[in-house]
């Protein structure tokens, strides 16, 4: 990667194809990663395999060849030579897939490199320091401990209320209650109660800014919504 620090973005990788070249330690990590982050189509190639590498990875038992990477969005280059890890990189250029080289201490260390980071549910926290893993590593840890396990309910519960309160809530008021949302005073409501109760509290903020009445049997059947509905999609926008 280039000395500028690169650009941070968080992908949707569902029935996108990647592609991992490798069968070993670093290789399950990606894989492990991947299928955590919400892939459905990851394909790793190697003559052998980790023994706890995930049935729901594609298996291709083969020495690499390039063809091996034919369709892929991404590609990690997780072998343990750096003559194959540098031609996995010379042919993810050569079809236009961006190429993650696990031995970045080489020359070209390829096109992205995967950060620190941590989840807990829908919250996910990522530490990049341009180089230094172990550095990144010991940032992500110290986050990690002074993050209130608080806040990644609300993330949770956001995933289920953000569509509701997009299709019931005037768009000139959405950007107020999702900042709303953020506030001490709804984290108070929804330990007291849940979804339901943060449902609720919202209704009645949102009855106060616009001048209607605080009615809850006036809330939209959306926002009515049973706490055991699945949760939709997360949203791809931070707005």
């Amino acid at each position: 990667m280039s000395g500028g620090g690169g650009y941070p973005i968080v992908l949707e990788l569902r029935d996108r194809p990647v592609v991992i070249v490798g069968g070993g330690q670093v290789a399950l990590r990606k894989a492990l990663g991947l299928l955590a982050s919400g892939a459905t189509n990851v394909r790793v190639v190697s003559p052998r395999f980790h023994p706890h590498m995930p049935a729901q990875v594609q298996r291709i038992a083969q020495e690499y060849r390039a063809e091996h990477l034919a369709g892929a969005m991404l590609v990690f280059a997780a072998t343990d030579s750096p003559q194959v890890n540098e031609a996995v990189v010379r042919d993810a250029r050569a079809i236009g897939a961006l190429v993650c080289r696990a031995d970045a201490d080489e020359q070209d260390s390829g096109d992205f490199a995967t950060p620190a980071m941590f989840r807990d549910g829908a919250l996910l926290v990522t530490v990049s320091t341009c180089g230094s893993p172990a550095l990144a590593a010991m940032v992500r840890d110290r986050l990690q401990a002074a993050i209130d396990p608080q806040w990644a309910r609300l993330a949770d519960a956001l995933r289920v209320l953000r569509p509701q309160i997009r299709a019931s809530i005037p768009a000139a008021l959405r950007p107020r209650l999702f900042r709303e949302l953020c506030s001490e005073a709804a984290m108070q409501a929804l330990s007291s109660g849940g979804v339901e109760a943060l449902r609720a509290w919202l209704w009645r903020r949102f009855a106060e800014l616009s001048g209607s009445p605080a009615d809850a049997a006036a809330v939209p059947p959306s926002v009515h919504s049973s706490q055991q509905d699945s949760p939709p999609p997360e949203e791809r926008s931070n707005a």
